[in-house]
């Protein structure tokens, strides 16, 4: 029987860490046995320059700090190469929303891996990017989206997402697209046959009652377009950051990690 919001609410405020555990360790060897999977890839951050400046972040500078970088095209292939060599199948590259890069840029970036390193799947730029990038150019999502898979794009990472509760997006991140925005732009690209992960970040204050209802979005979507091929979870890193704050606990972590996996039941895998 499905777990319904309220429940799922009480879980995580409640539940003994361990049933839990066990419980979810149960679905997912009813589901896949013995089989646990990963993947080898790199993540590759193009440029640290971002004009969202989101509250929990410590990556992001301004353009003209003295850290600032934007990565040359061939050290973005190295390291793509340096990938391949290791055995890795797969590149995650995404970056700060820098204000002067035209969607070109990105389909040169692609087109250039696509031709250097066939057999590396390119899983990148977030829900945020690719809607920066359409009001950038001035077309739609959609459009901005087939022209990235052709130009060598295959699947979306869920950032972005952190907790897709508009009060707490507020609070975080006002700059940063709301939720009906990475929802579009994932239902949208689930529409062009390009799947995607989504994430979860705790530990930002957010109530358990909140952490539900980021879960529910996701589950809602996947029953319309089942283009979700994942769900991850992580914590908040309060150092380095404006808006502070203590550590999620392991505990609370594996809390959610398993009240995700017995959430999220039409989403096949869950990542940690």
């Amino acid at each position: 029987m499905r777990l319904s919001e309220q429940e799922a609410a009480d879980l995580l405020t409640h539940g003994d860490p361990i049933a839990l555990g066990r419980e979810a360790d149960a679905e997912r060897r009813r589901r896949f046995g013995d089989t646990v999977t990963f993947i080898v890839d790199r993540n590759i951050n193009y440029t640290n320059i971002c004009v969202n400046e989101c509250r929990f972040c410590a990556f992001y500078t301004k353009q003209d700090a003295p850290d600032a970088y934007l990565l040359p095209m061939e050290e973005i292939l190295a390291k793509v190469g340096e990938t391949a060599a290791a055995g890795g199948t797969q590149v995650m590259i995404q970056g700060g929303i820098h204000p002067d890069l035209p969607l070109s840029y990105y389909e040169n970036m692609l087109r250039s891996i696509r031709e250097r390193y066939p057999s590396i799947v390119i899983h990148s730029f977030t829900a945020t990017e690719i809607l920066y990038f359409a009001q950038k150019e001035g077309i739609t999502v959609e459009d901005t989206l087939r022209r990235l898979q052709d130009a060598g794009l295959a699947s979306l990472p869920g950032g972005g997402a952190e907790i897709l509760v508009d009060r707490v997006r507020r609070r975080i991140a006002p700059k940063k697209i709301m939720t009906e925005d990475w929802l579009r732009v994932m239902r949208t690209a689930h529409k062009i046959g390009m799947e995607s992960t989504a994430t979860m970040v705790i530990g930002f204050g957010e109530t358990m009652a909140e952490r539900v209802e980021h879960m529910e979005h996701i589950r809602r979507l996947q029953e319309e377009t089942g283009g979700f091929r994942a769900f991850i979870t992580w914590t908040f890193q309060p150092g380095n950051t404006a808006l502070g704050g203590e550590k999620t606990s392991s505990w609370d972590y594996m809390r959610t990690l398993a009240v995700t996996r017995l959430y999220m039941d039409n989403v096949a895998h869950i990542q940690g």
